[in-house]
Protein backbone atom coordinates (compact mmCIF):
# COMPACT_ATOMS: atom_id res chain seq x y z
CA UNK A 1 0.00 0.00 0.00
CA UNK A 2 1.51 3.35 -0.97
CA UNK A 3 1.79 6.17 1.32
CA UNK A 4 -0.57 9.26 0.94
CA UNK A 5 1.75 12.06 0.43
CA UNK A 6 0.86 15.53 1.70
CA UNK A 7 2.59 18.91 2.35
CA UNK A 8 3.51 21.15 5.22
CA UNK A 9 4.31 24.97 5.86
CA UNK A 10 6.80 25.55 8.49
CA UNK A 11 6.89 29.43 8.97
CA UNK A 12 9.32 29.11 12.00
CA UNK A 13 13.50 28.66 12.44
CA UNK A 14 16.75 29.60 14.28
CA UNK A 15 19.82 30.82 12.51
CA UNK A 16 22.60 30.29 15.33
CA UNK A 17 25.89 33.07 15.14
CA UNK A 18 28.79 31.04 16.19
CA UNK A 19 31.18 32.52 18.94
CA UNK A 20 34.24 31.11 20.61
CA UNK A 21 34.08 33.55 23.79
CA UNK A 22 32.23 36.88 25.33
CA UNK A 23 33.38 39.23 27.56
CA UNK A 24 31.23 42.44 28.98
CA UNK A 25 32.83 45.25 30.62
CA UNK A 26 30.56 48.33 32.21
CA UNK A 27 32.13 51.63 33.15
CA UNK A 28 28.35 53.32 32.58
CA UNK A 29 28.77 55.21 35.76
CA UNK A 30 32.09 56.54 34.78
CA UNK A 31 31.87 56.71 31.64
CA UNK A 32 34.19 58.21 28.87
CA UNK A 33 33.62 61.30 26.73
CA UNK A 34 32.50 58.50 23.82
CA UNK A 35 31.88 55.03 25.11
CA UNK A 36 30.60 53.60 28.49
CA UNK A 37 31.44 49.95 28.49
CA UNK A 38 33.20 47.42 25.68
CA UNK A 39 32.78 44.03 24.71
CA UNK A 40 35.55 41.76 23.32
CA UNK A 41 34.48 38.45 21.29
CA UNK A 42 36.75 35.48 19.98
CA UNK A 43 35.78 33.59 17.12
CA UNK A 44 37.29 30.65 15.22
CA UNK A 45 34.69 29.44 12.56
CA UNK A 46 34.46 29.14 8.91
CA UNK A 47 31.88 32.23 9.05
CA UNK A 48 33.14 35.14 10.70
CA UNK A 49 36.81 34.22 10.22
CA UNK A 50 39.39 33.32 13.53
CA UNK A 51 40.68 36.73 15.04
CA UNK A 52 39.44 39.37 17.72
CA UNK A 53 36.80 41.91 17.82
CA UNK A 54 36.21 44.95 20.57
CA UNK A 55 32.65 46.19 20.70
CA UNK A 56 32.75 49.68 22.18
CA UNK A 57 29.10 50.68 23.79
CA UNK A 58 28.86 54.40 22.76
CA UNK A 59 26.86 57.26 25.08
CA UNK A 60 24.58 58.05 21.84
CA UNK A 61 22.98 54.49 21.84
CA UNK A 62 24.95 52.72 18.85
CA UNK A 63 28.19 50.85 19.01
CA UNK A 64 31.92 50.78 17.25
CA UNK A 65 33.28 47.56 16.35
CA UNK A 66 37.06 47.07 16.05
CA UNK A 67 38.09 43.97 14.34
CA UNK A 68 40.98 42.07 12.94
CA UNK A 69 41.62 41.73 9.39
CA UNK A 70 41.41 37.83 9.76
CA UNK A 71 37.48 38.20 10.50
CA UNK A 72 35.10 38.41 7.85
CA UNK A 73 32.22 40.66 9.12
CA UNK A 74 28.88 42.34 8.02
CA UNK A 75 26.76 44.68 9.93
CA UNK A 76 23.81 41.56 10.29
CA UNK A 77 26.09 40.04 12.83
CA UNK A 78 25.16 43.10 15.17
CA UNK A 79 21.56 43.05 14.55
CA UNK A 80 21.25 40.92 17.87
CA UNK A 81 23.22 43.98 20.00
CA UNK A 82 19.62 46.26 19.21
CA UNK A 83 22.07 48.85 18.55
CA UNK A 84 23.22 50.62 15.20
CA UNK A 85 26.62 50.11 14.27
CA UNK A 86 28.23 53.36 14.08
CA UNK A 87 31.52 52.66 12.44
CA UNK A 88 32.81 49.02 11.61
CA UNK A 89 36.37 49.41 11.51
CA UNK A 90 39.55 46.97 10.65
CA UNK A 91 41.58 47.15 13.55
CA UNK A 92 45.41 46.53 14.11
CA UNK A 93 45.51 45.62 17.65
CA UNK A 94 48.74 45.65 19.27
CA UNK A 95 47.54 43.18 22.05
CA UNK A 96 44.86 41.01 21.57
CA UNK A 97 44.51 38.23 24.67
CA UNK A 98 41.63 36.83 26.21
CA UNK A 99 41.68 33.55 28.00
CA UNK A 100 39.31 32.12 30.78
CA UNK A 101 41.21 29.68 33.19
CA UNK A 102 40.41 28.33 36.40
CA UNK A 103 41.26 31.89 38.04
CA UNK A 104 38.73 33.52 35.60
CA UNK A 105 39.51 36.21 33.04
CA UNK A 106 42.62 36.89 31.95
CA UNK A 107 42.37 39.54 29.08
CA UNK A 108 44.27 42.53 27.87
CA UNK A 109 43.78 44.35 24.83
CA UNK A 110 45.54 47.33 23.47
CA UNK A 111 45.11 49.61 20.30
CA UNK A 112 43.90 53.30 18.81
CA UNK A 113 40.24 54.04 18.75
CA UNK A 114 38.96 55.74 15.49
CA UNK A 115 39.63 59.22 17.50
CA UNK A 116 43.33 58.36 17.74
CA UNK A 117 43.41 57.49 21.36
CA UNK A 118 44.99 55.03 23.10
CA UNK A 119 42.86 52.45 24.60
CA UNK A 120 44.01 49.73 27.50
CA UNK A 121 41.75 46.54 28.69
CA UNK A 122 43.32 44.79 31.07
CA UNK A 123 41.41 42.49 33.26
CA UNK A 124 43.99 39.64 35.30
CA UNK A 125 42.01 37.53 38.04
CA UNK A 126 44.41 35.86 40.66
CA UNK A 127 41.69 34.75 42.71
CA UNK A 128 42.24 31.28 43.60
CA UNK A 129 39.17 30.23 45.21
CA UNK A 130 36.93 28.18 43.37
CA UNK A 131 34.49 29.49 40.99
CA UNK A 132 30.84 28.15 40.28
CA UNK A 133 30.03 29.47 37.23
CA UNK A 134 26.02 28.90 35.78
CA UNK A 135 24.12 29.32 32.59
CA UNK A 136 21.70 32.64 32.23
CA UNK A 137 19.89 33.62 29.02
CA UNK A 138 21.33 37.41 28.44
CA UNK A 139 18.49 40.18 28.37
CA UNK A 140 20.36 42.25 26.04
CA UNK A 141 17.23 42.05 23.79
CA UNK A 142 15.22 45.09 26.05
CA UNK A 143 17.20 48.03 24.67
CA UNK A 144 16.19 47.11 21.08
CA UNK A 145 13.28 49.25 20.04
CA UNK A 146 13.24 47.89 15.91
CA UNK A 147 14.05 44.08 16.34
CA UNK A 148 14.52 42.16 13.22
CA UNK A 149 14.30 38.48 15.60
CA UNK A 150 13.77 37.61 18.60
CA UNK A 151 17.74 37.72 20.08
CA UNK A 152 18.38 34.37 22.06
CA UNK A 153 21.64 35.03 24.03
CA UNK A 154 22.44 31.89 26.01
CA UNK A 155 25.35 31.82 27.90
CA UNK A 156 26.94 28.67 29.25
CA UNK A 157 29.41 28.80 31.74
CA UNK A 158 28.68 32.49 32.80
CA UNK A 159 30.11 34.44 35.75
CA UNK A 160 31.09 38.17 37.05
CA UNK A 161 34.87 39.02 37.40
CA UNK A 162 35.65 39.11 41.38
CA UNK A 163 36.75 42.15 43.02
CA UNK A 164 39.11 40.56 45.38
CA UNK A 165 42.62 39.68 43.95
CA UNK A 166 41.59 41.32 40.53
CA UNK A 167 43.88 44.05 38.83
CA UNK A 168 41.77 46.69 36.48
CA UNK A 169 43.09 48.36 33.91
CA UNK A 170 40.60 50.52 31.71
CA UNK A 171 42.35 53.52 30.12
CA UNK A 172 41.07 55.47 27.65
CA UNK A 173 43.56 58.17 26.17
CA UNK A 174 45.61 57.77 29.54
CA UNK A 175 42.53 58.02 31.96
CA UNK A 176 41.08 55.17 34.02
CA UNK A 177 37.91 54.19 34.63
CA UNK A 178 36.29 52.61 37.00
CA UNK A 179 34.10 49.53 36.23
CA UNK A 180 30.22 49.25 37.61
CA UNK A 181 29.57 47.03 40.21
CA UNK A 182 27.12 44.18 41.16
CA UNK A 183 25.07 45.05 44.02
CA UNK A 184 24.33 41.43 44.70
CA UNK A 185 27.13 39.25 45.94
CA UNK A 186 27.90 35.95 44.31
CA UNK A 187 28.99 33.01 45.99
CA UNK A 188 29.32 35.00 49.25
CA UNK A 189 32.01 37.42 46.60
CA UNK A 190 31.62 40.73 46.09
CA UNK A 191 31.78 41.34 42.19
CA UNK A 192 31.99 43.75 39.21
CA UNK A 193 29.16 43.68 36.61
CA UNK A 194 31.74 42.79 34.00
CA UNK A 195 31.00 39.25 33.20
CA UNK A 196 32.23 36.77 30.69
CA UNK A 197 31.19 33.35 29.04
CA UNK A 198 33.79 30.47 27.69
CA UNK A 199 30.51 28.64 26.02
CA UNK A 200 28.08 31.66 24.32
CA UNK A 201 25.20 30.30 21.83
CA UNK A 202 23.78 33.30 19.84
CA UNK A 203 20.47 32.57 18.39
CA UNK A 204 17.74 34.43 16.55
CA UNK A 205 14.16 33.38 16.89
CA UNK A 206 11.89 34.01 13.22
CA UNK A 207 14.22 36.96 11.38
CA UNK A 208 12.43 39.58 9.57
CA UNK A 209 11.33 38.00 6.44
CA UNK A 210 9.66 38.69 2.78
CA UNK A 211 10.05 35.96 0.63
CA UNK A 212 8.89 32.51 -0.62
CA UNK A 213 8.25 30.10 1.76
CA UNK A 214 9.29 26.32 1.00
CA UNK A 215 6.55 23.82 1.25
CA UNK A 216 8.00 20.35 3.36
CA UNK A 217 6.79 17.25 1.67
CA UNK A 218 5.49 14.10 4.35
CA UNK A 219 4.04 10.75 4.33
CA UNK A 220 1.02 10.01 5.95
CA UNK A 221 1.70 9.12 9.99
CA UNK A 222 5.22 10.39 9.45
CA UNK A 223 6.82 11.29 12.98
CA UNK A 224 9.17 14.01 11.87
CA UNK A 225 11.07 15.66 8.87
CA UNK A 226 14.58 16.77 8.43
CA UNK A 227 15.46 20.09 7.48
CA UNK A 228 19.24 21.90 7.44
CA UNK A 229 19.97 22.69 10.47
CA UNK A 230 17.85 19.92 12.66
CA UNK A 231 14.37 18.54 13.15
CA UNK A 232 10.58 18.86 13.19
CA UNK A 233 8.41 16.38 15.21
CA UNK A 234 4.78 16.05 14.45
CA UNK A 235 1.71 14.81 14.60
CA UNK A 236 -0.99 13.75 12.78
CA UNK A 237 -5.19 13.81 13.39
CA UNK A 238 -7.28 12.80 10.57
CA UNK A 239 -4.15 12.35 8.11
CA UNK A 240 -3.25 16.05 8.68
CA UNK A 241 -0.14 16.75 10.24
CA UNK A 242 1.22 19.64 12.93
CA UNK A 243 4.17 20.81 13.91
CA UNK A 244 4.49 19.70 17.51
CA UNK A 245 8.65 20.33 18.43
CA UNK A 246 10.99 22.06 16.24
CA UNK A 247 14.64 21.30 17.31
CA UNK A 248 17.64 23.38 15.89
CA UNK A 249 20.90 21.43 16.68
CA UNK A 250 24.25 23.46 16.91
CA UNK A 251 27.66 22.90 18.02
CA UNK A 252 26.76 23.78 22.22
CA UNK A 253 22.81 22.50 22.74
CA UNK A 254 20.19 22.35 20.59
CA UNK A 255 17.24 24.96 20.75
CA UNK A 256 13.94 23.76 20.46
CA UNK A 257 10.14 25.34 20.00
CA UNK A 258 6.96 23.51 21.13
CA UNK A 259 3.44 24.26 20.42
CA UNK A 260 0.87 23.02 23.11
CA UNK A 261 -1.22 21.84 21.15
CA UNK A 262 0.41 21.13 18.00
CA UNK A 263 0.53 24.04 15.21
CA UNK A 264 -1.85 23.62 12.79
CA UNK A 265 -0.99 22.82 9.28
CA UNK A 266 -1.84 26.37 7.68
CA UNK A 267 -2.94 24.35 4.48
CA UNK A 268 -5.27 22.80 6.07
CA UNK A 269 -7.14 25.73 8.49
CA UNK A 270 -10.98 26.27 8.44
CA UNK A 271 -11.82 29.66 7.40
CA UNK A 272 -12.38 31.97 9.90
CA UNK A 273 -11.73 29.65 12.51
CA UNK A 274 -8.82 30.85 14.92
CA UNK A 275 -6.48 28.37 16.00
CA UNK A 276 -4.08 29.47 19.32
CA UNK A 277 -2.47 27.67 22.10
CA UNK A 278 0.90 27.86 24.22
CA UNK A 279 4.82 28.18 22.83
CA UNK A 280 7.70 27.17 24.42
CA UNK A 281 11.57 27.97 23.73
CA UNK A 282 14.45 25.96 25.70
CA UNK A 283 17.46 24.40 25.78
CA UNK A 284 19.49 23.42 28.35
CA UNK A 285 17.44 22.63 31.25
CA UNK A 286 19.24 24.78 33.82
CA UNK A 287 18.19 27.43 31.47
CA UNK A 288 14.01 27.00 32.18
CA UNK A 289 11.76 28.38 29.46
CA UNK A 290 10.67 31.20 27.86
CA UNK A 291 6.58 31.04 27.89
CA UNK A 292 4.12 32.75 25.00
CA UNK A 293 1.09 32.33 22.85
CA UNK A 294 0.58 31.99 19.51
CA UNK A 295 -2.72 32.29 17.56
CA UNK A 296 -3.27 31.54 13.72
CA UNK A 297 -6.55 32.49 11.26
CA UNK A 298 -7.38 31.80 7.63
CA UNK A 299 -9.43 34.16 5.76
CA UNK A 300 -9.18 33.11 2.33
CA UNK A 301 -6.16 32.60 0.62
CA UNK A 302 -4.21 34.46 3.62
CA UNK A 303 -3.34 33.16 6.32
CA UNK A 304 -1.87 35.56 9.91
CA UNK A 305 0.02 34.26 12.52
CA UNK A 306 1.18 36.24 15.71
CA UNK A 307 3.05 34.37 18.62
CA UNK A 308 4.60 37.03 21.71
CA UNK A 309 6.69 35.21 24.32
CA UNK A 310 4.43 37.21 26.54
CA UNK A 311 5.26 35.08 29.71
CA UNK A 312 8.55 35.89 29.61
CA UNK A 313 11.34 33.71 31.22
CA UNK A 314 11.23 31.39 33.70
CA UNK A 315 13.99 31.11 35.19
CA UNK A 316 16.08 27.70 36.82
CA UNK A 317 17.97 29.62 39.24
CA UNK A 318 20.44 27.19 41.31
CA UNK A 319 21.48 29.53 44.04
CA UNK A 320 19.99 31.87 46.29
CA UNK A 321 21.68 35.02 45.23
CA UNK A 322 20.64 34.44 41.56
CA UNK A 323 17.04 33.78 43.23
CA UNK A 324 17.58 37.46 44.87
CA UNK A 325 19.00 38.83 41.48
CA UNK A 326 16.60 37.37 39.32
CA UNK A 327 13.58 39.32 41.61
CA UNK A 328 15.02 42.55 42.39
CA UNK A 329 16.20 42.96 38.67
CA UNK A 330 12.85 41.90 36.87
CA UNK A 331 14.49 42.82 33.55
CA UNK A 332 16.00 39.40 33.60
CA UNK A 333 12.75 37.66 33.62
CA UNK A 334 10.57 40.10 31.60
CA UNK A 335 12.37 41.44 28.90
CA UNK A 336 10.64 39.21 26.08
CA UNK A 337 6.95 39.82 27.18
CA UNK A 338 7.10 43.16 24.69
CA UNK A 339 8.12 41.35 21.46
CA UNK A 340 5.53 40.37 19.02
CA UNK A 341 5.90 38.49 15.82
CA UNK A 342 3.73 38.70 13.30
CA UNK A 343 3.90 37.02 9.85
CA UNK A 344 1.28 37.13 6.74
CA UNK A 345 1.37 34.04 4.59
CA UNK A 346 -0.76 34.33 1.22
CA UNK A 347 -1.85 31.63 -0.65
CA UNK A 348 -1.00 32.38 -4.47
CA UNK A 349 -1.60 28.96 -5.65
CA UNK A 350 -1.31 25.55 -4.35
CA UNK A 351 2.11 25.63 -4.54
CA UNK A 352 3.38 29.00 -4.18
CA UNK A 353 3.10 30.47 -0.93
CA UNK A 354 4.64 33.88 0.40
CA UNK A 355 5.39 34.80 3.11
CA UNK A 356 5.63 39.03 5.00
CA UNK A 357 6.84 38.99 8.79
CA UNK A 358 8.18 41.71 11.14
CA UNK A 359 8.49 42.11 14.75
CA UNK A 360 7.82 44.84 17.46
CA UNK A 361 8.49 46.19 20.64
CA UNK A 362 5.05 46.37 22.38
CA UNK A 363 4.11 49.05 25.43
CA UNK A 364 4.57 46.89 28.39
Amino acid sequence: MTSKQTVLINPFHFIVDPMERLLLINFQKDPDEHYMGFEPQVFDDAVNGIGHLVIGWRRDGKIDVYHQSSLNLSEKLFDITGREPADILECSFEVASFEIDQRGVQALYRFTDKYNRPVKIKINEKNYKKRYPFNMLAPLGHSVDTPSSLPLIYLFDFYFVRKSHTVIDIQISGKNHKLDTLAVPIDGMKMYFTRYSSKPLIAEFNPALDDHISLLKVTDEQDSVKTKTGIIELNWANSVPSIKTLRQTNAVFPIELTFIPPFPDITALENNKMREGIMQISCHASLGLIIGRYQVVRRGKNIKIKCSPSKGWSPVPEKWSLRFLYKTTPVFREWTKSYEWTAYIYERNQSNYYMHSRWKRLNR
